[in-house]
C-alpha cells in the first residue's frame, strides 16, 4: 500500500477549522434548502397536474353522461314516433275497413230493397198484396243512415235520433194494434147483431101474416 502524505499546509498561515466547518455547514444547508425548494416545486407541479387530471376526468364523465342522456332522449322520442305512427296506421286501417264494410252493407241493402222496389213498381196499376203494401210502406219510411262522415259526437246524436224515431214507431204500432182490436170487436158485435136480426126477420106472404122463425112458421 503506497504511503499517503498528509496535506501540506501553506507556510506562515494559520488554519481556522471552525470557519472551515461553518462554511461547510452553510454550503450543506444551502444545498439542502435548494433540494427542498426543488422538491416542493416538483410536488406542487405534480399536485397541479393531478388536479388538472381530475378536472379533465370529471369533465369527460359529465360529457359522457350528457351524451348518454341525449342518446336516451332521442331513442325515447324515436320509439314514441314509431308507436304513434303504428297506432295512426292501425287507426286508419280500421277506419278504412269500417268504411268499406259500411259501403258494402249499404250497397247490399240498396240492391235488396231496390230489387224488391223494382218488382213492386212493375206492378203499378195492378192490385198489390197486403205483404207488398207493407213492404212498400216500410221502404218509403226507411231512412238512409248516411253516417260515414260523422264524428263521435255526431254519431251519438244520430243514435239518440234513431232511438226517438224507433220509440215513436213503437208508440204508433201500439196505437194501431189497439185500434185494430177495437175494430175487430165492433165487427164481431155487428155480425152478431146481423145474425140475430136475420133469425127474427118476418116473412110476408100467405097464412095470415105469420112469420118464419128459425125455419118454422108461427
Amino acid at each position: 500500500m503506497p504511503n499517503i502524505a498528509p496535506p501540506k499546509l501553506p507556510d506562515g498561515e494559520k488554519v481556522d477549522f471552525d470557519d472551515f466547518h461553518r462554511k461547510r455547514l452553510e454550503k450543506d444547508f444551502t444545498e439542502l434548502q435548494t433540494l427542498i425548494e426543488v422538491h416542493f416545486e416538483s410536488r406542487q407541479k405534480e399536485e397541479e397536474e393531478l388536479i388538472a387530471l381530475k378536472s379533465r376526468i370529471e369533465n369527460r364523465r359529465s360529457e359522457r353522461a350528457e351524451q348518454l342522456r341525449i342518446r336516451t332522449e332521442r331513442e325515447r322520442e324515436r320509439q314514441t314516433r314509431v308507436t304513434e305512427e303504428r297506432l295512426r296506421k292501425e287507426e286508419e286501417e280500421a277506419k278504412r275497413k269500417a268504411e268499406e264494410d259500411a259501403k258494402k252493407k249499404k250497397v247490399f241493402s240498396n240492391m235488396s230493397f231496390g230489387g224488391y222496389l223494382q218488382k213492386v213498381d212493375k206492378k203499378t196499376g195492378k192490385k198489390l198484396t197486403e205483404r207488398e203494401k207493407k213492404m212498400k210502406i216500410l221502404m218509403e219510411r226507411r231512412k238512409a243512415l248516411n253516417i260515414d262522415h260523422l264524428n263521435q259526437d255526431k254519431l251519438s246524436d244520430k243514435a239518440k235520433e234513431l232511438w226517438q224515431w224507433m220509440y215513436q214507431l213503437q208508440t204508433e204500432k201500439f196505437d194501431l194494434m189497439e185500434k185494430l182490436k177495437r175494430q175487430k170487436y165492433e165487427i164481431s158485435l155487428l155480425r152478431n147483431r146481423v145474425s140475430d136480426h136475420q133469425k127474427v126477420k118476418p116473412t110476408k106472404g100467405a097464412r095470415g101474416g105469420k112469420s118464419k122463425v128459425g125455419g118454422q112458421w108461427k
